[in-house]
């Protein structure tokens, strides 16, 4: 039996409650009266650049029958401030590291798409103090002050062999010293229908010593004639120099293709993306190879809807989609995360999100019990 969410007024904070004679730190959503009848998750969007998390995680809440919403996001980059203010109307602050842990709201979920980084002193086994001196430090001190139920992060798929794999190794021990079951696996955007060859580590975490599983995907590719635009401005065209070197090496398709120049010169031609890149040069992808990707082109590659709005320069917009996150694979995680924590109604059918979810933890680590 469904037990009715008590009325509050709608300016009140959306809060959790402690289970009853627990002393672990577990946590419950609280109920509250939003404008939906629905639960509300407060989260926070570090290293937030244009908003994939957040338009992620709204769109897994709206699945859920639950309401995502904002309390803190971060990201050092002035123009991604400006990006994701017009979009969501949330103000971002700059440089999370001059911000202390304890100014930050309570929040439920803490989103990060941190960047790769060394670990000076890694292999002294001090586990917290560790992670000093990169960004993943500014995610640790955060999840030891406010405690959130869950965090979700995201990262290059180099992190995993990074230094031998103890970059990653550190980070996880880092999280279960700090109370957090986690389990992590490196998804691929092509496999939840994005036509983008994108591999992304996922790492995600709960006080609550609840087993999360990772999404494999197994979505159709959309394809590219969905993705591209029709009426291209000649700006985006490739200079005659580089069609002509491309055409003497490739032909085009029947479907339309994007041409991939490797660092060594070779031309692919697939019919889906490789990684958008940030540092790339401007013809490293070619649609036919005859032209650049436009900035909308680039949004829809990693999953950003049509109303996402462009306020930067192609430039800036370029850089920006080149170092954002897929937001398809991150809705998956952050679903199936909300899944195992039960929170929201239960799953959606085959015939809504036809997607197979991996119960499969090989990766899975456990909180130490002297933190849970």
């Amino acid at each position: 039996m469904t037990r009715k969410a008590k009325k509050k007024p709608l300016e009140q904070p959306p809060t959790f409650r402690q289970h009853e004679n627990d002393d672990s730190g577990a946590q419950t959503l609280a109920e509250d009266a939003t404008p939906y009848g629905a639960r509300t998750i407060r989260f926070i969007d570090l290293f937030c650049g244009i908003g994939g998390f957040h338009r992620a995680i709204q769109q897994a809440a709206r699945e859920r029958g639950l309401r995502a919403q904002a309390v803190f996001a971060s990201d050092i980059d002035s123009e991604c401030q400006v990006a994701y203010e017009a979009n969501f109307a949330f103000p971002v602050t700059g440089d999370i590291t001059k911000v202390a842990a304890g100014d930050i709201p309570d929040h439920d979920v803490l989103l990060a798409g941190f960047p790769c980084q060394p670990f000076s002193i890694i292999g002294e086994r001090k586990g917290f103090s560790d992670t000093r001196g990169t960004l993943f430090f500014d995610i640790a001190r955060i999840l030891e002050e406010k405690k959130p139920a869950a965090f979700v992060l995201e990262n290059v798929k180099m992190l995993k062999g990074h230094d031998g794999g103890r970059t990653l190794k550190t980070i996880i021990a880092t999280l279960n010293g700090l109370g957090y079951r986690t389990n992590y696996a490196v998804l691929n955007a092509l496999d939840f229908g994005l036509p983008q060859k994108r591999e992304r580590i996922w790492i995600v975490g709960n006080r609550m010593d609840i087993p999360i599983s990772l999404p494999i995907g197994n979505i159709p590719m959309k394809p590219l004639s969905q993705i591209l635009e029709r009426n291209v401005d000649k700006k985006h065209l490739a200079s005659s120099y580089i069609q002509e070197r491309r055409m003497a090496v490739m032909k085009p398709q029947k479907e339309p293709t994007i041409w991939h120049e490797n660092k060594a010169g070779n031309i692919s031609a697939y019919p889906f993306s490789c990684a958008l890149r940030a540092g790339a040069s401007y013809n490293y992808l070619l649609v036919d190879g005859k032209r650049r990707l436009t900035p909308r082109e680039m949004l829809r590659l990693q999953g950003f809807p049509d109303i996402h709005k462009i306020v930067s320069t192609d430039s800036q917009t370029r850089r920006q989609a080149g170092n954002s996150l897929p937001v398809n694979v991150a809705q998956a995680v952050i679903e199936e995360l909300f899944h195992a924590l039960q929170w929201g109604k239960s799953e959606t059918t085959q015939s809504s999100q036809p997607m197979l979810l991996s119960r499969e933890t090989r990766y899975e680590t456990k909180a130490k019990a002297k933190n849970r």
